[in-house]
């Protein structure tokens, strides 16, 4: 077998091509061998822009093992004579022809015994060329050499491509990335306000420099939030934000673009984002050298469900080539678009169930000077379904007072409807004078009769004053958790009373228990979201409320309901239902008899 040193120099080039992580590093490879062909002195490689601003020289001589490298950005217009269009051009020409305006390689050539060139201009890009020169003499065989010259800038081309293919692979893997991760930030709250700022910092630096997030109005654009690398800068992007009349016009008219506008240069004049028009920018931006890179600024409108919710603006003050392309950026629009509209379409369902809630609610309490009442309702539930619990407090003929709380079982709708129609039945019957009792017989047959899918619990609980200063206590339940009694002494008890749940059966009974209040006697009515609040431990706050509540003597109506609710939510580590409270102290005392001094001491040791 004949040894061809070009074909094995060849086999090892394309060897290191495959493993070149830049063109440049493949030097020793492509000109030692050309070197090695006969009749060729020197080879000069060039590398330029789409300008024509030569970017990097390198020169090597036969005999010689160092080069000479010359890392410049010197603008050649005279150099487009050169370019090469979309295949390889090979050219032979006589050195003393070589006009330096063209050739900055003439120098190089000239120095190397012989006359004569052959040289090879090439695409890499759309953004840049390269061009191989050999310096021959007379004795060169001329075919071999351009076969041979040839045939490098093949593996040269092929390796350049395989960097970019291999480059954009990597970055549409840190895209994606990059994209699942701002999903998880951005999803990761259900607040409008932090969701907006969520958006507008996720991009920033990774993406951009500068994020600006406007959300779509009648009015206009309206700002919502800012983010730059730089502190002083993002002040100035928060200012354009709010004021720039520039940017305000040029959004409104963005706002119903289907995909991202790229702005830049003249787009941008008469922008807070326009390059300053000095020599020092203009030379600096000419030669594309040492400087800032040009400003470009991208608005992507921010669509979801069909509507435009507003926009986002990214400002770039980097390379074109770590510009994001428009593919990106609709996506991560699209996926900040939907994170911004479930915010709103939350922030909306949030509205809207409190401000149901709060109609299936007393909106105040009777005012007595022998009662000190209060309630207290806690909304469990993250998702925000309206919950069924209910209380009022009702004035009764004879000048007793009954209280009532009840839970319906489940969330939504449903619950909801059944939560009115039991707090209002409930509410009539005990104001025209009903006993407990048959109320609840009543609102049971009701509910029967409505075919309610649903079951509830209740209690009613009538207070009645007595000449001698006490007060009778009479309570009907129907399956409700039991009242408890807070003594002005500090103990706790339970108001034991049964009763089947309503919408069970047909035709139940309801019978009362009756005990006795006395002085600063405190009675407390909760639904099962209270002392079902769990820790992670597994304890149920039940099994410490009649502590908590013992540690509260001395307080008034309004703070044993909102200290229970708080110390209920604090303590519980599951159990989503809500909670409500309902408490009456009895202030009907003798002149001369003052009520005891809160102690908070107690309530801070039952904390621990």
């Amino acid at each position: 077998m004949v040894d061809d040193p070009w074909s094995s120099a060849l086999h090892r080039l394309w060897q290191a091509a495959s493993r070149a992580q830049e063109v440049a590093a493949l030097a020793d490879d492509v000109y030692a061998p050309l070197l090695a062909t006969p009749g060729v002195h020197r080879v000069v490689g060039t590398r330029w822009d789409g300008r024509h601003v030569l970017r990097y020289m390198r020169a090597l001589s036969a005999g010689s093992d160092t080069p000479v490298i010359v890392a410049t950005t010197r603008s050649m217009p005279g150099a487009a004579v050169r370019e090469p269009g979309g295949e390889p051009v090979v050219d032979r020409l006589e050195v003393a022809g070589l006009d330096d305006a063209v050739w900055p390689e003439a120098a190089f050539l000239r120095e190397a015994p012989g006359g004569s060139v052959v040289s090879c201009t090439f695409r890499l890009d759309q953004r840049g060329w390269a061009a191989l020169a050999l310096a021959v003499d007379t004795s060169a065989d001329l075919a071999a050499v351009e076969s041979r010259l040839t045939q490098a800038v093949d593996v040269i081309v092929a390796c350049h491509t395989g960097i970019l293919q291999r480059g954009r692979e990597a970055r549409r893997g840190a895209d994606d990335a990059l994209l699942a991760e701002a999903s998880l930030q951005m999803d990761s709250s259900l607040d409008v306000e932090d969701t907006l700022r969520r958006v507008a910092r996720i991009a920033v630096p990774a993406v951009a420099d500068g994020a600006l997030v406007h959300l779509a109005r009648t009015e206009g654009p309206e700002f919502v939030a800012a983010t730059h690398v730089a502190v002083q800068q993002q002040r100035a992007l928060e200012a354009a934000g709010r004021d720039d009349p520039w940017l305000a016009a040029v959004l409104a008219r963005r706002g119903e673009d289907e995909d991202t506008v790229f702005l830049s240069g003249a787009a941008l004049d008469g922008s807070p984002f326009a390059a300053p028009a000095s020599p020092t920018t203009a030379d600096a931006t000419a030669d594309a050298g040492e400087g800032p890179h040009p400003t470009v600024v991208t608005i992507s409108p921010l669509r979801a469900r069909g509507r435009v919710l507003g926009t986002i603006t990214f400002v770039y003050q980097r390379p074109e080539a770590r510009l994001p392309d428009s593919a990106f950026l609709r996506s991560l629009a699209t996926r900040a678009a939907l994170a911004i509209d479930n915010a709103l379409l939350y922030e909306l369902r949030r509205t809207a169930v409190l401000s149901l809630q709060e109609h299936l609610l007393p909106s105040q309490l009777p005012v007595t000077d022998r009662w000190d009442l209060s309630a207290s309702y806690a909304v469990g539930d993250p998702m925000l379904d309206v919950g069924g619990d209910f209380y009022d407090a009702v004035l009764r003929p004879d000048g007793s007072i009954a209280l009532l709380i009840g839970d319906v079982c489940g969330r939504g709708a449903e619950a909801a409807a059944l939560t009115g129609l039991a707090r209002h039945t409930l509410r009539t019957l005990l104001e025209e004078g009903t006993d407990a009792g048959t109320a609840l017989s009543r609102l049971n047959r009701a509910l029967r009769q409505e075919r309610a899918s649903r079951f509830l619990t209740a209690v009613v609980a009538t207070l009645t004053p007595r000449a001698d200063g006490t007060v009778r206590l009479s309570t009907c339940s129907a399956g409700h958790p039991p009242p408890l009694v807070l003594r002005g002494d500090g103990t706790v008890s339970e108001v034991l009373s049964g009763g089947l749940l309503l919408g069970v059966l047909d035709d139940v009974s309801y019978e009362s228990r009756e005990e006795h209040l006395t002085a600063d006697d405190t009675l407390v009515l909760f639904t099962d979201g209270l002392t079902e609040s769990r820790e992670a431990g597994g304890t149920f706050f039940e099994s410490v409320l009649p502590a908590r509540l013992a540690a509260l003597r001395g307080s008034d109506a309004a703070h044993i309901a909102e200290s229970l609710a708080r110390q209920a939510r604090a303590f519980r580590d599951s159990g989503q239902d809500d909670i409500a409270l309902l408490v009456a102290r009895w202030t009907g005392l003798p002149p001369d008899s003052g009520l005891l001094p809160p102690d908070h001491r107690l309530e801070q040791a039952a904390l621990r």
